[in-house]
């Protein structure tokens, strides 16, 4: 299965860690920052590689509701029935920290898996491969 990350760039040190958890895990994963290289249009990458995966990881920090790529990669898989029942939002931060903003509307009704503490990956991604194991 491929999986697209979707993240802020302020998340990036993050989506790496994150990315990197479920790559041991054996799943490919497409990541913005490393596959867009300078000179690429963003917008044909990313349009290409949403067309090639399965399902979409979305960080959701209190950096999210100023990333309009972030919001524009949810929309999209969001509208595509490729991906029903795998857009996975994680939620990163205690509730306390979490902005009610960082979780868009459309995606209340979706099991959110939280990230408490941004260090401790290893749950998450494990978290993130059970969901993805019982969409498939």
């Amino acid at each position: 299965m491929k999986v697209f990350l979707s993240y802020s760039q302020r998340d990036a040190v993050l989506a790496r860690k994150i990315a990197d958890g479920l790559r041991r895990e054996g799943l490919a994963v497409w990541v913005p920052g490393e596959e867009i290289l300078p000179g690429d249009n963003w917008a044909d990458r990313v349009s290409q590689a949403l067309n090639e995966c399965d399902a979409m990881v979305a960080l959701l920090t209190a950096n999210t509701p100023a990333s309009s790529n972030v919001q524009w990669e949810m929309g999209y898989a969001l509208g595509n029935k490729a991906y029903s029942h795998r857009v996975i939002p994680v939620l990163v931060g205690s509730e306390a920290q979490s902005p009610a903003q960082a979780v868009p509307w459309i995606l209340e009704r979706f099991r959110v898996i939280r990230l408490s503490e941004p260090g401790q990956t290893d749950r998450t991604v494990h978290e993130i491969v059970e969901t993805l194991a019982t969409a498939a």
